[in-house]
């Protein structure tokens, strides 16, 4: 896939998930799905990783709770909500459960 089809597939599939996120947010987020650790998944994959990850550390206290020693899965279990109250507020269909393999 050319790199401009890939941006152009990354940004569509981003405006239908988060159309409410802030520009700020949405560039971020953005540029995190064309990373190269994201590029070489499918375009739905990599925007929604990105906006999951962009959400979880930029938006809950995450990176506060693996500092203060917690590992992955407690800290992501003790941000659920903060997560999911800005995926919502971003206007996002999907939520993250505490089933989700990768979230």
């Amino acid at each position: 896939m050319k790199k401009t089809t890939g941006k152009r597939e990354i940004t569509r599939r981003l405006r239908a998930l988060i159309p409410s996120a802030p520009l700020s947010d949405f560039n971020a987020i953005q540029t995190l799905a064309l990373a190269g650790h994201l590029r070489h998944l499918p375009p739905s994959i990599a925007a929604w990783q990105a906006v999951t990850a962009r959400a979880r550390h930029a938006h809950t206290e995450y990176d506060a709770l693996l500092a203060e020693g917690y590992d992955q899965d407690s800290a992501r279990h003790f941000v659920l909500d903060a997560l999911n109250e800005k995926l919502t507020e971003w206007g996002c269909s999907q939520q993250v459960s505490d089933t989700d393999k990768q979230h």
